[in-house]
């Protein structure tokens, strides 16, 4: 009967410990400019955790230098109050591409939630002369070094995507890196980059100002919500030719299990609520409710895959 009560005891604790978080406002750092998919992703969801938590949820962008501004403003932080949130960029490809990096994935983080999968489609300028994927590849292969890419920056799922359609369709092209996702799209809708791999949140709005039009989708079937988007075979390029990106939280490593937990079941909650689904839907993100765990062995399987990616590229940075 004492060892019961002792385990009745520790529950409770346990409990209370949960129900303290969030005691306080919380704290989202992005490394996505104001305006972003992710960033617009970020803010519908902390007006959802507010209402559940009761608490204030802001968030703090800090865009630029590979993400690794908005890693270490979390890196140093001992409180689960704030978190980060991040692409697979920077948590599975950033250590095998860097040379050096500031944080460690492992040591220095926690993983909190999983949010979303994102689906990147080819685009180029709406007056571009390119009406298919195979098209864009020809005049690749008859122009090496000619035809250029744009990527919001080096050792992004839009690079890495992009210097794997070369290698598989054995073309030289030009990577052009720009700062941000805004300013990638405008110069491919300006004429003065070829193309880029972006997503329908991101290019959405020069699709609909006639500046910007999609070629093909990298994934194995159409998007639901932009039908009439072939796929990247469909339109003349390889097959099993897939390029998606999953955004997440993460905390500080010194975060607690309960208030890990907390963060976890509030991101699922919001991600069921038909409203949130349906805006993602519009962004051609889909909704990735899952565990602590499961998300750990995303990390970890990804980690493995982009490794070879980039040894396989050879993209390397300093």
């Amino acid at each position: 009967m004492r060892t019961l009560g002792i385990i009745i005891g520790l529950l409770l604790a346990l409990s209370a410990a949960a129900q303290t978080f969030p005691s306080k406002t919380v704290r989202i750092v992005s490394p996505y400019p104001p305006g972003a998919g992710p960033d617009t992703v970020a803010r519908l969801l902390a007006e959802k955790l507010a209402k559940t938590w009761g608490q204030q949820v802001i968030i703090e962008p800090r865009p630029g230098a590979n993400g690794f501004l908005a890693m270490e403003a979390v890196k140093k932080s001992t409180d689960a109050h704030d978190l980060v949130m991040a692409d697979n960029g920077h948590i599975a490809v950033a250590p095998s591409l860097f040379k050096r990096i500031p944080y460690d994935i492992d040591a220095d983080f926690r993983p909190a939630a999983l949010i979303y999968r994102a689906d990147f489609l080819i685009a180029v300028a709406a007056n571009s002369p390119y009406k298919t994927v195979g098209e864009l590849i020809a005049a690749a292969k008859a122009n090496p070094g000619k035809i250029s890419y744009a990527t919001p920056f080096v050792g992004s799922p839009s690079h890495l995507g992009s210097a794997l359609l070369e290698m598989r369709t054995g073309t030289q092209m030009l990577h052009v890196p720009f700062k941000e996702t805004s300013q990638m799209v405008a110069a491919v809708g300006n004429g003065e980059v070829t193309w880029t791999l972006t997503t329908l949140a991101t290019a959405g709005s020069l699709v609909r100002a006639g500046k910007v039009k999609f070629l093909a989708v990298a994934a194995k079937s159409r998007l639901p919500t932009a039908g009439e988007i072939p796929t990247v075979l469909e339109s003349g390029g390889p097959a099993d030719y897939e390029v998606n990106g999953w955004v997440a939280f993460l905390a500080p490593r010194a975060a607690p299990a309960e208030a890990i937990a907390t963060i976890n079941a509030g991101v699922n909650r919001a991600l069921a609520e038909p409203d949130i689904r349906e805006r993602l839907a519009t962004f051609g993100f889909t909704p990735l409710p899952s565990s602590t765990g499961e998300l750990q062995q995303l990390i970890r399987a990804d980690t493995v895959k982009f490794a070879e990616l980039v040894r396989k590229t050879g993209a390397t940075i300093d």
